[in-house]
């Protein structure tokens, strides 16, 4: 494909080929570079008519048929239907309406494998692909230019299939297996697995303290002295009175904050293994030989 500019496909359905060219046009191919052509069944109901007359597809067809009511909105890319040169009743649009309705593509001998060729196919392909038409299968065809592996990619990417899809088999005949396998969808989500619960709680404890007080204590002394004059008769009542004093301890409990504790939360990550079973397709072919007597 290195040398090659043009994009070609062939769809089993129109659905197909209208969401083909739908995703070409969003990744920048333009009108100009998109062709599409098929039989024309007579899905148009009237709103496509012959381009030999001179009349093109009507406003109306191209906004309802987005319903699904024809054709017309199935392509979006100027639909003409009518007899083409060397193809018979048909319905094409974009580059290969273009070219079909063109002088160039009048002789009847071109038909569609010969504006294949001139669009660069290999004449062996472009006579595959007219045989698909013909089966009435739609073709549609980009002139990508350099991003011809791109196109190709959106064609095949939504049911379109090449010559190489099938060739050397018979396109009625041709089936597609898909091979799929099973993969991990691994998905986490948050439970709740406990809680934690934080509050304070009074214990008591006997504490013995030592505390050092003061006190008086009646001191006598006494003293020898010579024999003097008294200053008084014996006899005599008298009374010295001394006071005394001690300190007496008083307890008094004030709170006091020895500790402060914060709460919270921290997420933390681990690693756990899953294991599951997957079922997975292969593709086995089995060949067996006709045993039965050749008839003659």
């Amino acid at each position: 494909m290195a040398d090659r500019t043009t994009a070609i496909a062939i769809f089993d359905d129109r659905t197909q080929a209208q969401r083909a060219i739908e995703q070409l046009k969003r990744a920048g191919f333009t009108e100009k570079e998109i062709g599409v052509t098929a039989r024309d069944t007579g899905e148009a109901d009237g709103d496509v008519v012959d381009r030999g007359k001179g009349t093109h597809a009507k406003e109306g067809a191209i906004a309802g048929v987005a319903a699904g009511a024809g054709v017309g909105a199935l392509w979006g890319l100027g639909i003409l239907a009518g007899v083409l040169p060397g193809i018979g009743t048909a319905i094409a649009g974009g580059t290969l309406a273009a070219i079909l309705s063109s002088a160039a593509a009048g002789a009847a001998a071109a038909g569609l494998a010969g504006t294949l060729i001139g669009l660069g196919i290999p004449e062996e392909e472009a006579k595959y692909y007219d045989r698909e038409f013909q089966a009435g299968r739609v073709l549609v065809t980009v002139g990508a230019g350099p991003r011809i592996q791109e196109a190709q990619a959106i064609l095949i990417e939504n049911g379109g299939y090449e010559m190489g899809s099938t060739f050397g088999t018979p396109a009625e005949e041709a089936r597609t297996l898909e091979v799929r396998e099973e993969e991990l969808q691994i998905r986490k989500r948050p439970v709740t697995t406990g809680e934690a619960e934080v509050r304070k709680e009074v214990r008591t404890e006997r504490r013995s303290v030592d505390v050092p007080v003061q006190k008086e204590e009646l001191v006598i002394e006494r003293h020898a002295v010579s024999r003097q004059p008294a200053s008084g008769p014996v006899g005599g009542n008298e009374t010295v009175r001394i006071p005394l004093s001690e300190e007496q301890i008083e307890v008094e409990k004030r709170p006091v904050v020895t500790e402060r504790v914060t709460v919270g939360k921290r997420t933390t990550e681990e690693e756990e293994r899953v294991e599951a079973t997957l079922a997975k397709e292969n593709v086995k072919v089995e060949k067996r030989r006709d045993t039965r007597p050749n008839q003659r």
